[in-house]
């Protein structure tokens, strides 16, 4: 991937994005620029898969999904890869997951990457028009649900360790922050 990122002149159309296949890192496709992140901590993909063994069994009961690490196509030439979706009925050879069918967004805030996850994702997954989007603290394992109103998201509610977030939608599930962490 290095030559042809490296080699490549001029904006990235969503085709040539998607023509550099699976890689060790996480690039993601925002409006013709590359965002690339190495590879997640393993604390990180604790937290990712310890929600994912939790939001299984309530998201099948409920019809829907639960999957990590996927595209998301939010709209042309913008495509990032949230740490977990929920998603409807969706066609799994593709190589991305539509917005429209995406329920719940979930990041993982990295450190080095908060901005992102807090500021840039937030208002495209709210622009897509994704109506839940849940942002986990990597150290504490706070969580913070918003929902969309309108064009933006607005805070449902923030979980601190020894609290519980109760979801009602779009699943009906209880976290414990602590449950998450190693």
């Amino acid at each position: 991937m290095t030559v042809a990122v490296f080699d490549h002149e001029g904006p990235w159309t969503e085709e040539e994005y998607l023509a550099l296949g699976e890689t060790s890192q996480r690039v993601e496709l925002f409006d013709g620029s590359l965002h690339v992140t190495p590879a997640p901590t393993p604390r990180h993909q604790n937290i990712s898969g310890e929600l994912h063994a939790t939001l299984r069994g309530p998201a099948r009961e409920a019809g829907l999904h639960v999957l990590e690490g996927v595209n998301v196509r939010l709209r042309p030439g913008r495509i990032p890869i949230p740490d977990l979706v929920i998603t409807g009925p969706i066609d799994f050879d593709a190589p991305n997951v539509e917005a429209v069918d995406v329920h719940l967004v979930c990041e993982i805030i990295s450190p080095s990457n908060a901005a992102t996850d807090k500021v840039l994702k937030m208002h495209y997954y709210a622009a897509a028009g994704i109506e839940w989007y849940l942002l986990i603290e990597q150290a504490s394992g706070a969580l913070h649900l918003y929902r969309k109103r309108g064009r933006h998201y607005v805070v449902e509610s923030a979980t601190e360790p020894g609290q519980v977030l109760v979801l009602t939608e779009p699943v009906k599930a209880t976290i414990r922050p602590e449950d998450l962490l190693p």
